[in-house]
Formats: structure tokens, C-alpha cells, sequence
């Protein structure tokens, strides 16, 4: 595991496609806006760990926590960049 200081708005890049920025550090909680091609999936750690919890409900044809929908934190400025949050 890489372990990296990052202060409000600097920038992570992986594999020259995505992008992680810090957007907001308010005491033990930081705002993360990712930046990544369509055909990547992002979750949100703790809801990849409930996905088996999920996929047994009878007639579910995909788990809760993967609905498409978007997260958008309001407080990022969305016209500059299309910031995509854990889904």
C-alpha cells in the first residue's frame, strides 16, 4: 500500500486515466472527487464487502449497492470538471 500527504486540492493521477483530488478536509473527514472513464466501476469500499449480502435477495438481478446512480458532493465545482464520486 502507498501512503501519500495530500492537503485540499492537490491531485492523484493512476494509470494516467484517473484521478483522485482532495477536495474538502473538515476534522477526521476528507472529500474525495475521482475523475475516471465510464467503463471504470467505483464503489465505495464497505459496500463491495456487503455485495454478497445483497445478490441472495430473491429476484434481485443486481445488488442495491450497485444502482447506477451518482453521488455529486455539492460544495465541487462541477462545471470545471466532471468529478465523479464512489457510487
Amino acid at each position: 500500500m502507498l501512503v501519500l500527504s495530500r492537503k485540499v486540492g492537490e491531485r492523484l493521477v493512476i494509470a494516467g486515466n484517473i484521478t483522485v483530488v482532495v477536495n474538502r478536509v473538515a476534522g477526521n473527514r476528507v472529500t474525495l472527487g475521482i475523475e475516471a472513464p465510464d467503463t471504470i466501476r467505483i464503489v465505495r469500499g464497505e459496500l463491495e464487502a456487503a455485495k454478497g449480502d445483497f445478490a441472495a435477495l430473491p429476484g434481485s438481478k443486481e445488488p442495491h449497492a450497485e444502482v447506477n446512480a451518482r453521488n455529486f458532493d455539492s460544495s465541487v465545482d462541477t462545471a470545471s470538471a466532471s468529478l465523479r464520486l464512489a457510487k
